[in-house]
Order: C-alpha cells, then sequence, then structure tokens
C-alpha cells in the first residue's frame, strides 16, 4: 500500500500488463490491474477450464475403455487394430464401429 501511496504512476505501469497483489502490513489486501488485463487473464482461466474439462473427459473415456478391455499390450497390437479400424471405416460400414 505504502508503494500505491508513493509512487502510483509505477504501480499504474505494472497493472496494465499484469495483476499487481496490494498488501498491507504483509496480508493480501488488494488486486489491482488493468481492464485489458483483467480481460486476458478471465480469458487465459476459461481457456484453462475449458482445458481441464477436456483432459477429464479423455481420462474418463481411458478409464472406460480399460474397465470394458478395450486396450491394447503392444505397439504391434495398437497398429493392427488401428489398420482394422481404418479398413471398416474407409468400406463405410459403420454399422461395426
Amino acid at each position: 500500500m505504502t508503494t500505491l501511496q508513493r509512487t502510483p504512476n509505477e504501480v499504474k505501469k505494472a497493472a496494465r500488463d499484469s495483476v499487481v497483489r496490494i498488501t498491507e502490513q504483509g496480508a493480501g489486501a488488494y488486486i489491482f490491474c488493468s481492464e485489458d488485463a483483467f480481460e486476458k487473464r478471465k480469458a487465459r482461466e476459461r481457456e484453462d477450464a475449458a482445458y481441464e474439462a477436456r483432459l477429464l473427459e479423455a481420462v474418463g473415456r481411458g478409464v472406460a475403455d480399460i474397465e470394458t478391455g478395450r486396450y491394447t499390450m503392444s505397439i504391434d497390437e495398437a497398429f493392427t487394430r488401428a489398420d482394422e479400424l481404418r479398413k471398416r471405416y474407409a468400406y463405410g460400414n459403420a454399422s461395426d464401429r
């Protein structure tokens, strides 16, 4: 808080690009930033939340695949299975999926 009182321009300059944490007697008291920095931070948090949701969904699908036996134990098996699926899709046998 002292820095804000003594050199407000420095604090404003720092707040243009990022979030500035203001403390009172060593304890967190305020967050200060420009609107642009705030909007960028919100956008980044939304992107992070969306990524986390996609990751959790993918992990859930992986766990379900393991529980139902849809996995391979070797690279050769994986390539063989991928080739089978590719051929199935290439010939339009959607009912076999």
